[in-house]
């Protein structure tokens, strides 16, 4: 018995993607996810920066690329060249999304700012996502992760007391900067079908680090405490934190008294529990350090296994500290779905990261890997009325770029459509 496709959420919704490298590419990745048409414009002359960030020379093989683009087609074109941005103001008038994260000012220059697109199609929705926003004195700065972790307090936090400063192992701020267009973008869009009214959406990656220190900004404002690095530690909790065993480490949190008593309970140190330094809270998080060492002492005589069967045993919220390649062989990442798998014209099956939001109607889906660079470029432009004559000139004067696999039809890894620039990072 075959089960009928269901449509994703945002099934019918057409984005272009002016992104490169991490933020904005990650902001129309989600978008994709959920259903969305997102074509992915590139400049002819090798594409986005991430196809290069591998450890071979070809760019078509770039696992960088293929982790922010997948469930993207690709049309690669020439922006500088007035005509190149005449094509893209084309697709510009049908679009409804259009996410880019070109440094503030330049797309503008090319006549695809806001103001621009705006006079032809109201209704589009405009994301722009920048190292420092559209607004204030460092807007014309270009912008990094590890500058925005800087400047956002992020990493005035992160690592040990007394150790040089480190920033979180992931690029936070790239990241979440994507997240915050995606929610933007969404919540404009949502006021576009009430009004018919489209709108400038305006993120960046210093607001997108501000944003996660919601623990240390609310002791800032409200006690006047400048928050500083802890290691895996809680700011307001304990015990919470990643603490040794006799083979390796178990997190542990513990955080509140009914939790603290069954810590102690599994741990076999009920004397913890009527020790004046530990008996609330406040206490414990006063006494942090000790505390941390009585536990460490009885937790160091067990392996990290031994004692999570324990702790669960007796409700205690705890884990394995995993490394990578431990995450993807636990059986619940599996379960959740949170590896699939695509096929690649040039590289064969490539691996993803699942989907980290399960919709039960409209489910999101991962339909194809990250496209070739212009890929999808005679497909694309033919959808938005342009002549094959007129297509095969801004090829001849070197506008556009194909790949020897942009033809009719699909692609190997492409799944079902819903209708079917030099850029200075954010």
């Amino acid at each position: 018995m075959t089960h009928p496709v269901r449509p994703s959420a945002l099934s019918g919704v057409r984005v272009l993607d002016l992104t490169q490298v991490m933020a904005g590419a990650y902001c129309s990745m989600l978008l994709a996810d959920m259903g969305a048409d997102v074509i992915k414009i590139e400049r002819p002359d090798g594409g986005d920066d991430t196809r290069r960030m591998s450890r071979g020379p070809d760019v078509e093989h770039s696992p960088a690329f293929n982790a922010m683009n997948r469930n993207k087609r690709g049309l690669a074109v020439d922006l500088k060249d007035p005509r190149g941005a005449a094509v893209v103001r084309r697709l510009a008038r049908d679009a409804d999304v259009l996410v880019e994260n070109f440094r503030p000012g330049l797309l503008e220059r090319l006549g695809l700012g806001h103001e621009a697109l705006r006079a032809e199609n109201p209704a589009l929705v405009y994301c722009s996502i920048s190292g420092f926003g559209a607004t204030g004195p460092y807007a014309g700065r270009g912008g990094y992760d590890l500058v925005a972790q800087a400047m956002s307090g992020l990493m005035s936090m992160t690592g040990e007391s007394g150790r040089p400063p480190v920033k979180v192992g992931v690029p936070i701020c790239d990241l979440n900067a994507g997240v915050f267009g995606a929610y933007g973008v969404l919540s404009a869009y949502i006021h576009r079908l009430r009004t018919g009214e489209g709108q400038f959406v305006d993120t960046s990656l210093l607001e997108a680090g501000i944003a996660y220190t919601v623990w240390e900004t609310a002791m800032f404002f409200g006690l006047g405490e400048v928050a500083r690095p802890m290691g895996s530690a809680h700011r307001l909790s304990a015990p919470y934190e990643a603490l040794p065993t006799a083979d390796g480490w178990v997190a542990i949190g513990a955080a509140n008294q009914r939790n603290w008593e069954r810590l102690c309970a599994a741990l076999d140190a009920s004397a913890l529990v009527d020790d004046p330094r530990f008996t609330d809270n406040p206490g414990r998080m006063k006494h942090r350090i000790e505390l941390a060492g009585e536990l460490a002492s009885r937790l160091r005589r067990r392996s990290t296994g031994e004692w999570l069967e324990i702790l669960h045993a007796a409700g205690v919220p705890s884990g394995p500290l995993h490394d990578i390649e431990q995450v993807y062989a636990d059986p619940h990442v599996q379960a959740r779905d949170m590896v699939v798998e695509t096929v690649h014209p040039r590289m064969g099956t490539v691996r993803h990261i699942g989907a980290p939001v399960k919709l039960s109607g409209t489910p999101s889906a991962i339909r194809r890997p990250a496209p070739l660079l212009g890929q999808h470029t005679h497909e694309v432009l033919a959808e938005a009325g342009m002549t094959p004559e007129e297509i095969d000139e801004l090829f001849a004067a070197g506008v556009l770029l194909t790949t020897s696999d942009d033809r009719p039809g699909p692609m190997p890894g492409d799944g079902p459509q819903p209708f079917e620039p030099t850029e200075v990072p954010a």
